[in-house]
């Protein structure tokens, strides 16, 4: 029995030696073709913007070129499926977002893949701060006025939401702030935004990408930002959280993700690479500059982050029963 035994324990470490040494060539000669990366939004969008600078970073790391493929649909869900069901050679990689991987399987029927078993996290790459923004008429100024304003005025305050992850971070307002509020769903920004800069509509909550320039142009007026903190990218406007109402975050991210089974060498390079690339200069400007707080991450952080947010959002979205066909 102790012979078979010794046999067997000989057996499993000759085949995990075996493992490590494979995995290890695989990173040497990695990548040796071109590598994709599937980005679930339209072109010209943020993210796409954001991703097309890091897939140029990374062809000049390589030698190999990193290419941007647009699959957008379906709030994003059908790049992401896309990305689930390919090979996991880490030629095919692709970005996950806070809607992507923590609130779309709650919001959606279906979307064809489970955030947590069907991919390998590899890093974040920015927070992205919503904010509550008006038209400059508006007569509250601040989180704590407004909330004042929706209590005196019940249900009459209209707020518009251009995007599924938007309505969360309303409901989440709403239910916290105990403000009775109006929230108009619309598809996308840029169908909002006319109606909130003529005063049709008075309130918005959406990015800091989409509204600071409307803000720094004088056509609307910040009220708050929704990441736990002021953030830098709207420098002297205050968090919701900083403005009586603790403990309210909802910060959206990018993060890199490969298919599950990707080997854990190509994981780690690709961890390091990017994490370099992140903390480059020129990449923070030109992240900040597109609305983007420079975040890594070990793929066990992202890990984490999508297990614990999506329990956070799937209680938020239930509550409130927000459904998106």
């Amino acid at each position: 029995m102790n012979l078979i035994r010794s046999f067997l324990v000989a057996v499993v470490a000759a085949m995990s030696m075996l493992a490590f040494f494979a995995g290890h060539a695989v990173a040497q000669t990695y990548p040796s073709k071109p590598v994709k990366i599937i980005v679930p939004f339209p072109p010209g969008q943020g993210t796409d913007v954001a991703t097309r600078f890091l897939a140029a970073k990374l062809t000049k790391a390589f030698g190999h070129n990193f290419l941007v493929e647009n699959r957008p649909g379906a709030g994003a869900s059908l790049g992401t499926e896309v990305l689930a069901k390919s090979a996991p050679d880490g030629y095919t990689l692709g970005i996950g977002t806070a809607g992507t991987h923590t609130m779309n399987p709650s919001l959606y029927p279906s979307v064809g893949y489970d955030p947590e078993k069907d991919f390998e996290p590899i890093t974040l790459t920015g927070m992205l701060p919503l904010m509550v923004a008006a038209y400059p008429g508006f007569p509250a100024n601040s989180i704590q006025e407004l909330i004042a304003l929706a209590k005196a005025k019940p249900d009459t305050i209209n707020v518009a939401l251009p995007s599924p992850p938007q309505r969360v971070a309303f409901e989440m307002l709403r239910q916290q702030a105990g403000a009775p509020l109006f929230g108009i769903p619309y598809k996308g920004s840029a169908t909002a935004l006319p109606e909130v800069m003529s005063g049709q509509v008075p309130l918005i909550l959406d990015s800091i990408t989409a509204l600071r320039p409307h803000v720094n142009s004088g056509k609307l007026k910040a009220l708050g930002v929704t990441s736990a903190n002021a953030t830098e990218l709207m420098p002297g406007v205050k968090s919701v959280a900083e403005q009586g109402l603790p403990g309210y975050e909802l910060t959206a991210w990018n993060a890199f993700f490969a298919p599950k089974g990707t080997p854990q060498s190509i994981v780690i390079l690709l961890n390091t690479e990017v994490r370099k690339i992140l903390a480059e200069p020129e990449t923070r400007q030109r992240l900040m500059a597109l609305g983007f707080e420079v975040t890594g991450s070990t793929p066990q952080e992202l890990a984490e982050r999508v297990r614990t947010e999506r329990e956070k959002w799937n209680r938020i979205i239930r509550a409130a029963k927000i459904t998106v066909d």
